[in-house]
């Protein structure tokens, strides 16, 4: 083990353990030296299950070779050691989990800017909530893989995606269906727009709520759910002497956009009104045209 990875200290107390977990130790004694680890060291490796490869919590499994595993993994393995083939039995490593006890880890996500230290038995809570885990791109076509900060999911919306980015806090969106008595499954547009230093997405989605056929448009921040509450924007659409209004607040892009659609947080229109509204009035009904107006604005805290 490369000693300069490693740095030792005093630690008054560390809760451990998970919900469903064994509670090993309820908190270090007082003056006891902690274990802590800088970043780029390989001792994550030690806690790492070879089968699932997550982080191993109590009760830690090991076969009489001294292989470790996951409790959970034991039945994915028929009891067998994944490395050495032999019976795994219900030996645990105690050592291995007293070594558990004793770190104080980096965030996994250092690299992208956390600073902060853990105990071992904190760090994937920290780390399921990190303001800097990286954010699934947003892009509303398809479960896209990609993963990564606000700049590089920028780039690769723009170049991969083509989707539009425009530099403005109000926004005209036309919405065109050549047949407006059919429509898709989800059929949806993504634009993308930079104001007041942050960068916004506007979806515009057409699914069925039900049997009925809708049109729903909403904003999603690229950013933060704290961040974003500091922003407010509302949605127009009208046409024919009438028109509907919808005023909220944006959401976080760790919001998924089927989620923000399923729980009708933004403007929806029935089909039925949206012709209407198309310009039709009642009349011939051979195309449809929605225009969605909307401003972005920050509050004034």
């Amino acid at each position: 083990m490369d000693k300069s990875n490693l740095i030792m200290g005093d630690v008054e107390s560390a809760s451990i353990g998970l919900d469903g977990q064994e509670n090993l130790m309820s908190k270090i004694p007082s003056g006891m030296k902690s274990v802590v680890v800088l970043p780029d060291s390989d001792i994550d490796g030690l806690l790492e299950c070879p089968v699932c490869s997550n982080a191993m919590y109590p009760p830690i499994q090991q076969c009489p070779s001294g292989h470790t595993l996951c409790f959970n993994c034991k039945t994915k393995v028929d009891n067998k050691c994944p490395i050495c083939r032999k019976e795994i039995g219900n030996i645990r490593c105690l050592a291995l989990e007293k070594l558990a006890v004793s770190l104080l880890l980096p965030c996994t996500y250092h690299r992208l800017g956390c600073e902060e230290m853990f105990p071992y038995y904190k760090k994937l809570k920290h780390e399921e909530q990190c303001v800097y885990r990286p954010y699934n791109c947003p892009h509303p076509g398809s479960d896209c893989p990609v993963m990564g900060d606000v700049p590089s999911l920028l780039a690769h919306l723009r170049d991969n995606h083509k989707v539009d980015l425009q530099t403005c806090c109000t926004f005209n969106h036309r919405y065109v269906k050549q047949d407006p008595c059919s429509v898709d499954v989800v059929s949806w547009t993504l634009t993308l727009f930079n104001c007041f230093g942050n960068y916004f997405c506007l979806h515009f989605e057409a699914f069925l709520l039900g049997n009925e056929p809708v049109y729903m448009a909403f904003l999603r921040f690229m950013g933060e759910e704290s961040d974003a509450k500091k922003f407010g924007y509302c949605l127009e659409v009208g046409g024919c002497g009438r028109k509907m209004i919808w005023q909220g607040v944006p959401r976080s892009i760790r919001t998924h956009h089927r989620t923000v659609r399923d729980s009708h947080d933004g403007l929806i229109v029935p089909r039925s009104l949206a012709l209407y509204f198309s310009g039709s009035c009642g009349g011939d009904k051979k195309e449809l045209k929605l225009r969605v107006t909307g401003r972005i604005w920050k509050d004034q805290l």
